[in-house]
């Protein structure tokens, strides 16, 4: 499986992969249980939207289609490095935060 799509966050995953299912493509969207964990603050660069491997080219005509026709301010501007610093640093506070718990619960 391939990203086509990297959403700002679940709900706009969930879109996109209603429109390429709509056209036949089978999707699945990472980043479902992270919203949890997160709480009401978007859980950016964790949501996205794979596709098999035969499938990526149609699904990123689609994915192209479906950017071409929002606004500007609407579009997605950062970039895969930006969206990892993010997810990278989420999991480092994550991992931070177990330690410190880890070594109040064992005093």
């Amino acid at each position: 499986m391939q990203i086509a799509y990297r959403a700002k966050d679940i709900t706009e995953a969930h879109i996109v992969a209603g429109l390429l299912e709509a056209e036949g493509i089978e999707t699945h969207v990472s980043g479902s249980f992270l919203q949890g964990a997160m709480g009401e603050i978007g859980t950016a660069g964790f949501s996205n939207v794979h596709v098999d491997d035969e499938d990526y080219y149609q699904a990123r005509q689609l994915v192209e289609d479906y950017e071409a026709s929002l606004q500007p301010e609407q579009r997605i501007t950062h970039t895969d490095t930006q969206l990892n610093y993010h997810a990278h640093g989420f999991l480092l506070g994550l991992a931070l935060l177990g330690l410190v718990l880890l070594a109040l619960l064992g005093s």
